[in-house]
C-alpha cells in the first residue's frame, strides 16, 4: 500500500445553546428540533453505518455541554419525537397539493422516526459513547456554556472548562483530551489553563497560525497542540461569501410552502426571488452532490500535495464546520459528507481524528499564538467590540459577583451552585454574537441581563446574610436553570 499523500481531519461543532431557556427550552424549540431532525440524526446515522463497515477515525465531533444536556433531556426527547410525528403529518397534509414533495417528505420523516426510535430514545449520550468506544469519532469537550474564553478571568475560565469537561465525562464515561475552544477564541497564556485541565489539543482558526496549518503545533512552553482550521479547504464548502450549499441545484433553505412548512424549491440563483425559484429536483441535487464531493476531494489532495512539498513530508489539512450545516442549512450535506468520507481514502488521503493526527506525529515546532478567534476580522471584535460594550461590562460584573460569592465553605451549597450556574449562562458568547450580528439582539440582551440579575441578586442576599431569602428566590425559579446537576461551585477557588 502506498503512503498517503497526507492526512485530512473533519471537525464538526454542535452548538445551539442559546435555545435553552430556564431549563425547559421553550424559546426556539423549533430550531432545536429542526437541527436535531435534519442534522444530528442523519450525520450520526451516517457515522454509525460507516462504522458498521469497519471504518474508524471518521471525524472529530464537538458537542457543547449545554447542548448535550438538551439532547439528553426527557422534555426535549419527547418534544423532538412529537416534532418528527408532526413532520410526517405535515407531509400527509400536503399530499393533495404537492404530491411529489409530500411523498419525499413522508419518506424522510418516516426514516427519521425510525432512526430516532432505534438510536435516540435514551438521549444522545448512549449513541455518542457507542461511536466513541468504537473509535469511529473523537468527541471534543469544552467549557460548559460556550463562553468567549479570552474575556474571562483565569479562575472563571478554569471553572467553566472544568464544569464542561466533567459534564462530558459524566455523559460519555471518558474525559475529553481535546476541546473546541468556543469561537476558536484564544488569548496568550490560555494553553497553561488547558494543560492544567488535562486538555492536550484545541482548535484555532487558520490566520492564528498565519495559514501554516499543515501540522499541529505545541503552544508556548506546553505540550498542548493547536490545530489550525485550513481555510483554503474549509471555505470551499462554506465561507462568508460562497460555498457548495449555494449551488443552484440544492434545496433552498429560505423558500417555504407556508401551508405545510415544507421546502419545495431549489436555489435556482442567488438573486432569484422566492416566488420565481424552480421546483426542487432530487436528480439534479444528487448530481450536484457527486460533482461537489469530487471537487472537494481534488482540493484536499492538491492542498496536501502542496503542504508535503513545502514541509518535506506528508502533512495535515483540517476542515471545521458547524454540524448544523450538514442537513439543516444544507439539505444535501449528509449525502455530500458520506461521498467525501468514502472517496478520500480511495484518493490516497488518510482520514483521521485530531487525536489520530497527534498520535501519527503530525506535529511541528512550538508556536506563540496571537489573540484570535474565527469571527469577523479573526480578532475579538464580535464579542468585545463597541456594539457590545454594555455586555462586556455586564460580564465583568457577573464575574466579580461570582468570585465574591462562592468562596469558602466545606459542604456543597445549592445556593452557590445556582448562582454559579446563572453566571455561566450569563457568560455565554452567544449573547454578544447575536447582538453584533443583529440576530435577535433584543432577545440576547434580555437573556444576558436576566441571568446577570439573578447572579447579582443572589450575591447580594448571601452577602447580607439573608440565606433564607436566597433559598426562597432560587425555589421561585422552579429549578429551571439546573442544566448541570453535577456543577459544584466549590471548584471555583480564586487564587
Amino acid at each position: 500500500m502506498t503512503e498517503p499523500v497526507g492526512t485530512f481531519c473533519l471537525v464538526l461543532h454542535s452548538h445551539l445553546p442559546w435555545l435553552a431557556h430556564h431549563g425547559r427550552w421553550p424559546v426556539g424549540e423549533e430550531w432545536l428540533y429542526q437541527a436535531w431532525a435534519h442534522a444530528y440524526l442523519p450525520v450520526l446515522d451516517l457515522v454509525r453505518r460507516l462504522a458498521a463497515e469497519g471504518r474508524t477515525e471518521l471525524l472529530t465531533l464537538g458537542v457543547t455541554p449545554v447542548l448535550a444536556a438538551q439532547l439528553d433531556d426527557p422534555h426535549c426527547l419527547r418534544g423532538v419525537h412529537g416534532w418528527l410525528g408532526g413532520w410526517l403529518l405535515r407531509a400527509h397534509g400536503a399530499a393533495a397539493r404537492l404530491p411529489e414533495l409530500a411523498a419525499r417528505e413522508h419518506r424522510a420523516a418516516a426514516a427519521a422516526l425510525e432512526v430516532f426510535e432505534r438510536d435516540w430514545r435514551h438521549g444522545a449520550s448512549p449513541l455518542l459513547r457507542t461511536l466513541s468506544d468504537a473509535d469511529a469519532i473523537e468527541v471534543l469537550g469544552g467549557p460548559a456554556t460556550h463562553p468567549f474564553g479570552p474575556l474571562l478571568q483565569p479562575d472563571v475560565r478554569a471553572f467553566a472548562l472544568e464544569t464542561g469537561l466533567t459534564d462530558t465525562a459524566v455523559r460519555l464515561g471518558v474525559r475529553p483530551e481535546g476541546i473546541w475552544a468556543p469561537e476558536c477564541g484564544y488569548a496568550p497564556g490560555m494553553e497553561e489553563g488547558y494543560a492544567a485541565a488535562g486538555v492536550r489539543r484545541f482548535l484555532v482558526d487558520g490566520p492564528a497560525l498565519r495559514g501554516d496549518t499543515g501540522l499541529a503545533r505545541p503552544v508556548g512552553g506546553t505540550d498542548v497542540l493547536a490545530f489550525g482550521r485550513d481555510l483554503e479547504v474549509t471555505y470551499r464548502v462554506w465561507s462568508p461569501r460562497s460555498g457548495y450549499p449555494g449551488g443552484r441545484d440544492y434545496r433552498d433553505f429560505h423558500t417555504f410552502d407556508h401551508a405545510s412548512g415544507l421546502k419545495p424549491a431549489r436555489v435556482t440563483g442567488k438573486r432569484v426571488p422566492p416566488e420565481a425559484k424552480r421546483p426542487y429536483d432530487p436528480g439534479r441535487a444528487a448530481a450536484a452532490v457527486a460533482r461537489d464531493a469530487a471537487d472537494f476531494v481534488r482540493v484536499v489532495r492538491e492542498r496536501l500535495t502542496a503542504v508535503a512539498a513545502r514541509i518535506g513530508r506528508p502533512g495535515l489539512a483540517v476542515a471545521a464546520f458547524d454540524t448544523e450545516l450538514f442537513g439543516h442549512w444544507w439539505h444535501e450535506g449528509p449525502a455530500w459528507l458520506e461521498a467525501v468520507l468514502r472517496a478520500l481514502p480511495e484518493a490516497g488521503v488518510r482520514v483521521t481524528t485530531l487525536r489520530g493526527a497527534a498520535r501519527a506525529g503530525l506535529v511541528g515546532e512550538p508556536v506563540a499564538l496571537p489573540p484570535s478567534s474565527w469571527g469577523s476580522g479573526k480578532d475579538w471584535r464580535v464579542w468585545a467590540g463597541p456594539q457590545v460594550a454594555d455586555l462586556v461590562a455586564l460580564q465583568e460584573r457577573v464575574q466579580k459577583a461570582l468570585l465574591g460569592a462562592v468562596v469558602g465553605g466545606i459542604a456543597r451549597d445549592p445556593i452557590r451552585d445556582a448562582l454559579a450556574t446563572e453566571a455561566l449562562l450569563a457568560l455565554s458568547s452567544d449573547w454578544a454574537f447575536m447582538v453584533t450580528k443583529d440576530s435577535a439582539a433584543g432577545y440576547a440582551r434580555e437573556r444576558a441581563t436576566g441571568h446577570a440579575a439573578r447572579v447579582e441578586e443572589l450575591a447580594a442576599l448571601l452577602g447580607a446574610g439573608r440565606r433564607r431569602a436566597a433559598e426562597r428566590r432560587v425555589a421561585s425559579w422552579g429549578g429551571d436553570d439546573a442544566v448541570f446537576g453535577h456543577l459544584d461551585a466549590r471548584l471555583l477557588r480564586p487564587r
